[in-house]
C-alpha cells in the first residue's frame, strides 16, 4: 500500500489520481473512475469529484491501493 500525504482538509479523487501518478490527466481519470475501476474505502465510486480525506483508502485496479494521511499522522 502506498501513502499518499496530503497538506489539506481534502483532495479530490481525480486530483489523487494525478497526483500520485495513476493518470496523466483529468480526462483519464474521469474514464477510469466512471468505468468502475476505482473504490474508495471498499467501495466503488463513480464520482471523480469525492472528497478524499485522510484515513480513506483508495483501490485502482491494477495498480497499489493507496492511503491518504495528514500532515498530523
Amino acid at each position: 500500500m502506498e501513502i499518499i500525504e496530503i497538506k489539506t482538509e481534502f483532495i479530490k479523487l481525480y486530483q489523487l489520481l494525478k497526483f500520485a501518478g495513476i493518470v496523466e490527466n483529468g480526462a483519464v481519470a474521469k474514464h477510469i473512475v466512471l468505468d468502475g475501476a476505482v473504490k474508495v474505502n471498499d467501495e466503488v465510486c463513480i464520482q471523480r469529484g469525492k472528497k478524499i480525506r485522510p484515513g480513506d483508502v483508495v483501490e485502482i485496479e491494477g495498480f497499489e491501493s493507496l492511503k491518504v494521511i495528514g500532515e498530523e499522522h
